[in-house]
């Protein structure tokens, strides 16, 4: 694994607080705007080098923004839902929403963003893909480089033995890697926005109100016999697609990785030790700016 993951997802955590006004959390002594000048007066005028990542989630649509050593200088997200299970499901939605977060970056950063990189869930068709890269070229980035979301987080944690799975809002994905390199990926769709679905009818609140609910880490403990059916079928999901090859770790990243005890759930299920990496959240979108190498 990457031995300097924690370091890099506390930077990456604190130039996201930064965008939203707050700093906070392990690495609040950072300074994106600090490094940014930095980056700038030694450039002897030229063009400033960034890689940009755009990760068109179910729940969570995220821009990050990397400089020229992969080092994060600003990000921003909100939960929007213009994905369902993978597929755009709000095409002009998803265009203004990427657009809203290119112009925050772009006034805190002092220039424009020229091109990113996106990912998308394995299972998809070529066809879905390339509509997430027309979304991101009609919000004014040119995209290029596609990548699958589990391959994506794997530039971030660099595993070499093991399988990647992203557990996202609508799908879980995964990849298998041997010597670092990947050998097998598949999704399925089944998520984060189904706990909301269970946790909805079980407290006979709306969809809405169960995914504010499930947000709060405070409410997990009351939540876990609800969602744990959920947990248990998507480790189904992985066991069926990692039984033929030799996985001796399972590491889980995507927003629905943040709920309390699913590792557990996952370890149970399939035997094989399973970890959750800080901030499972940003490790996806972290990864695509990655591979923005424009």
């Amino acid at each position: 694994m990457n031995p300097d993951l924690n370091e890099l997802l506390g930077r990456t955590e604190a130039v996201m607080d930064y965008g939203r006004g707050k700093v906070g959390g392990r690495s609040s002594n950072y300074n994106p705007t600090g490094s940014l000048s930095r980056r700038k007066s030694g450039a002897g005028g030229r063009k400033s080098v960034v890689h940009v990542g755009v990760d068109l989630g179910t729940a969570y649509t995220v821009l990050i923004v990397l400089d020229e050593n992969l080092q994060p200088l600003a990000g921003e997200s909100r939960f929007a839902q213009i994905v369902r299970d993978g597929l755009i499901v709000d095409f002009h939605g998803a265009i203004r929403l990427v657009q809203e977060l290119k112009e925050k970056v772009e006034l805190r950063l002092g220039f424009e963003l020229e091109t990113a990189a996106t990912g998308y869930p394995p299972g998809v068709s070529l066809t879905e893909v390339r509509a997430t890269q027309h979304v991101i070229e009609s919000a004014g980035m040119e995209c290029d480089k596609t990548v699958d979301e589990p391959t994506a987080a794997n530039a971030v944690l660099q595993i070499e033995n093991g399988a990647v799975v992203d557990v996202g809002g609508g799908t879980t994905g995964v990849a298998v890697f041997r010597n670092g390199e990947r050998i097998y990926t598949a999704d399925e769709p089944t998520g984060g926005t189904h706990f909301s679905l269970v946790i909805a009818g079980a407290l006979d609140k709306s969809f809405e109100e169960a995914e504010d609910f499930k947000k709060d880490k405070r409410n997990h403990k009351q939540l876990f016999p609800v969602v744990r059916p959920v947990m248990e079928k998507m480790a189904t999901i992985v066991a069926r697609h990692v039984e033929h090859y030799p996985v001796d770790a399972i590491y889980l990243v995507g927003g629905t990785a943040c709920f309390s005890g699913i590792e557990q759930v996952f370890q149970q299920v399939l035997d094989i030790p399973t970890f959750i990496p800080s901030l499972p959240l940003l490790v996806t979108p972290l990864g695509i700016a990655m591979h923005d190498k424009s």
